[in-house]
């Protein structure tokens, strides 16, 4: 992963081996139109700054990639396993806005899917021999919840995917370093088999810190995917205030990111 930019828009493009189908990549704060506390890509619509700055935002990361407004679509997540499965061309994608979900898998060309994060992980997958790809929002609940296994297994039950086939990128979310949970979470994470002390640090009466990037990593390795073929970034969102979004550290006055994948043709 490398930051790049494209038109108005800084970005950490994702380079999928030997998959030249999909661009894909994890937009930064920067080169928007918002205004602080919001300054300045801020994707996010269910945030408190101006719909018209979101909406133009969204515009100006479309345009960058050849489509229109339009053709992205990010599903109204809700920190659950529900994931949007888009088969068919649509005249007009904007409905799929309002549909609950916290994952995307689609066939379609030139739809940009996405996920927005201001801590949480966002996961972007690829099947280049099947042409279909992913986006994934996988907070403490989706990653307890095992939402991208789901994904994984969804991709195969619809689309004939093949696990071993799948590339994946981990994009910048919240690390370990700054990322201190307390007992429910402990317990959602044990209650779904998943290995808690593999990924978290006892730090205080019952609290740990926990790495969310690796405990997906590790869910899509158990899911099939090869070590290889799982890329993860070790940016922290809470450390690097200067480029991105973080709840964490910024409460309401938090913008959101972009974790963003489509199909070329």
């Amino acid at each position: 992963m490398q930051m790049k930019r494209i038109d108005r828009i800084q970005y950490i493009a994702v380079d999928f081996p030997g998959s030249p189908c999909s661009t894909q990549g994890f937009t930064s704060r920067h080169e928007g139109v918002s205004r602080p506390p919001y300054n300045s890509l801020n994707l996010g619509i269910n945030t408190q700054d101006q719909q018209s700055n979101v909406e133009g935002n969204r515009s100006l990361l479309a345009r960058a990639f050849g489509v229109s407004q339009e053709a992205l679509v990010t599903p109204r997540q809700v920190h659950g396993v529900d994931v949007l499965v888009i088969n068919e061309p649509n005249d007009d994608y904007s409905h799929f806005l309002s549909v609950e979900g916290d994952a995307v898998i689609t066939n379609q060309p030139k739809l940009m899917i996405g996920v927005c994060v201001a801590d949480c992980v966002p996961i972007l997958l690829c099947d280049p021999e099947k042409k279909v790809i992913a986006a994934v929002h996988a907070g403490w609940k989706g990653t307890a919840g095992k939402l991208v296994s789901k994904v994984v297994a969804g991709m195969k039950s619809e689309f004939g995917c093949e696990p071993t086939a799948l590339q994946a990128a981990i994009g910048p979310c919240i690390q370990k370093c700054c990322y201190e949970v307390d007992g429910p979470v402990k317990q959602a994470f044990v209650q779904s088999g998943i290995a808690w002390a593999s990924f978290s640090e006892l730090c205080g009466e019952d609290k740990w810190k926990l790495d969310l990037a690796a405990a997906n990593r590790e869910l899509l390795l158990l899911a099939g995917l090869s070590a290889d073929a799982v890329q993860v970034s070790d940016q922290c969102v809470c450390c690097r205030s200067e480029l991105f979004f973080s709840y964490r550290r910024d409460k309401d006055d938090a913008g959101r990111q972009m974790g963003f994948i489509m199909l070329n043709q």
